[in-house]
């Protein structure tokens, strides 16, 4: 059977991809090797994150990719909800850089809102008054719940849009336009996107690796379900958060703050932890995060970052029930220079990929900037600006 277009991967950046062809009229199927998608798309806060990303074209994809999620949302049937974030400041000098920030012309695209301590505990009751400073608030990020928003897209791209997705269908070999399973099926596509993230050495690894991508291992845990009644309510990102989104780099006092983590807390730059935390539909909390990369991965987690993560959240909120029902790994590859990257590799052949962490924050966006250009009849080159 012959498509216009052949995805390889059912996470958010192949469903982005196939989400926005479909839109436009083009034949679609996608193919995944597991029975559903089950790797970092499903495996995430679920932050819908403008924030974090730099101003430019990372910003301008992340305010667009928030408005398609609230789109597909109304389309397939699950919440996206208009939570915002706030950011906890315990330092003074992580509430300079909430300052320097809210100021910053690099900002003015966001709906930001410097707070006091008594207005970050009016947003956020949960907050640890003990050494607040003040904080943040940010109205541009959303909420989804990953395994359910992941799973009716599927379902709405399959059952409505009539996008055909083939599961449990391992590619092996894809030439000439043409892709074959492992059990000697064979499909053709016009135009064939490789977007299995992670996994990327399944299939042209050696055009992978000279991407030199990095992959990254998070640990994240779930507490039980809070007392009813009880609400988080925005994101919530501590100060320690600063350091890993390079948004805040336009910030003078940064520096200040990774030198302090830096010789107070070498633990937390040994494993990448920053702490951020969001609420599910049952009431638990989504909690983390550590970030390993490459050969320091090890395939077995470490209770030593879990109880390192928690040391953290407890100092910046207060959780009636912190008990963990549920621990896991996410796993994602990384471009060292640039936000996302698309590359033609062979004649109408494409691999996406690279967007490390940010990959629910800019796929939507991307994938419709990627197909917008190829329905003007340009080359796929689209901007790769430094993330």
């Amino acid at each position: 059977m012959n498509y216009d277009i052949i995805v390889i991967g059912s996470g958010i950046v192949g469903l982005g991809h196939a989400w926005a062809a479909a839109k436009r009229g083009y034949s679609v199927a996608v193919f995944e090797t597991n029975s559903r998608p089950e790797g970092a798309s499903i495996r995430n806060f679920g932050m819908v994150w403008p924030i974090g990303q730099p101003a430019g074209e990372a910003r301008k994809h992340a305010l667009r990719n928030q408005q398609l999620w609230e789109e597909l949302g109304k389309a397939a049937g699950f919440p996206v909800e208009a939570c915002g974030s706030v950011f906890l400041a315990h330092h003074d000098d992580e509430m300079a850089v909430l300052r320097e920030f809210a100021t910053a012309e690099s900002s003015s695209d966001l709906e930001l809102e410097v707070l006091s301590p008594a207005q970050v505990l009016k947003q956020m009751p949960a907050a640890n008054p003990h050494g607040l400073v003040g904080g943040m608030f940010s109205n541009s990020e959303r909420r989804v719940h990953p395994p359910t928003a992941i799973a009716s897209i599927v379902s709405y791209l399959n059952d409505v849009v009539g996008i055909d997705f083939y599961f449990e269908t391992s590619i092996t070999q894809v030439q000439e336009g043409e892709v074959v399973a492992a059990d000697g099926r064979s499909w053709s596509g016009d135009r064939i996107i490789i977007a299995n993230g992670a996994y990327y050495k399944s299939l042209f690894p050696e055009q992978h690796r000279a991407e030199h991508y990095k992959i990254c291992k998070l640990q994240m845990l779930l507490s039980v379900p809070q007392p009813a009644g009880w609400n988080l309510g925005p994101h919530m990102a501590s100060g320690l958060t600063l350091r890993h989104y390079s948004a805040f780099n336009v910030c003078p006092s940064l520096d200040h703050v990774r030198q302090r983590v830096s010789e107070t807390m070498p633990e937390l730059d040994r494993y990448g932890i920053h702490v951020m935390a969001s609420s599910t539909p049952d009431g638990e909390l989504i909690l983390g995060d550590s970030h390993e990369y490459g050969d320091d991965i090890d395939p077995f987690d470490k209770d030593e970052i879990d109880q390192l993560v928690m040391r953290e959240i407890h100092k910046v909120l207060i959780i009636p029930e912190p008990s963990i029902s549920r621990r896991w790994s996410g796993f994602y590859a990384k471009h060292p220079q640039s936000m996302f990257t698309i590359r033609e590799i062979e004649s109408n052949l494409y691999i996406v990929n690279g967007f490390g962490g940010n990959g629910m924050s800019l796929s939507l966006a991307v994938s419709e900037s990627v197909i917008d250009q190829w329905e003007a009849a340009k080359t796929w080159e689209v901007s790769n600006e430094p993330a």
